[in-house]
């Protein structure tokens, strides 16, 4: 019988905490190690546990699962979250990316040298591009694709939450996403992760930054 699930990344958000999202509205328990130091990583590295020689890792059923998109279609189509069909699979898939998309540009904030033009970049886009589409396709369903919870949804509430923590009133103008938002949260797994003391983790902080800068032996700053 498989252990339990294990995370291999920082202390921190990164790309792994989509990946904390999914399993915790999956309802599947993982613990976490987290890198620290080069030597970790090299260890990993020498271990052939990285494919890519990158994190995020995750060990679950006896694999070592590494990409963030595997991983999270791995583990939506193992906990019925990736559509009930080929083509709402590729629904699916199409507003994760979009929503990823969206996420990576805030995950990288941290390590750009000019913030308030990548703040201004980010906000711009968000609403021309990404939320009207997000907002159209919940025009009526409950959820984005095929009338049931899918990864996506997982992805586009964690994404609202970290655009409001950068611009607060930036759904004021997408009221089906405001409610979807109030949807999502009600679910007990969500409520349960958004309370101080879960495993989700705070936006990153200088720690964050310089624990990465030195694992990987990077200078900032790189953007």
């Amino acid at each position: 019988m498989a252990g339990k699930v294990v995370l291999h990344y920082f202390n921190g958000r990164g790309k792994m905490e989509s990946i904390r999202w999914l399993l915790t509205v999956a309802e599947v328990e993982f613990d976490e190690v987290f890198l620290t130091t080069r030597e970790q990583y090299l260890k990993l590295l020498s271990d052939g546990d990285l494919m890519f020689q990158q994190v995020p890792l995750v060990k679950m059923d006896g694999m070592k699962l590494v990409q963030t998109k595997a991983i999270l279609n791995y583990i939506a189509e193992k906990h019925n979250l990736h559509g009930k069909d080929l083509k709402d699979k590729l629904m699916v898939n199409t507003h994760s990316e979009g929503v990823m998309d969206l996420m990576e540009m805030i995950m990288m904030l941290p390590f750009a040298a000019d913030v308030k033009t990548k703040l201004d970049n980010i906000q711009n886009k968000a609403k021309d591009r990404y939320l009207p589409v997000f907002e159209k396709a919940l025009s009526g369903p409950i959820y984005l694709v095929g009338g049931r919870l899918s990864c996506a949804d997982v992805q586009l509430l964690e994404c609202t939450l970290m655009l409001e923590e950068k611009f607060a009133d930036i759904l004021a103008e997408f009221p089906n996403l405001k409610s979807f938002q109030g949807r999502m949260t009600s679910i007990p797994a969500v409520s349960r992760f958004l309370q101080p003391g879960s495993k989700r983790k705070p936006q990153p902080d200088g720690v964050y930054v310089k624990t990465i800068m030195e694992v990987f032996d990077i200078k900032l700053p790189f953007l």
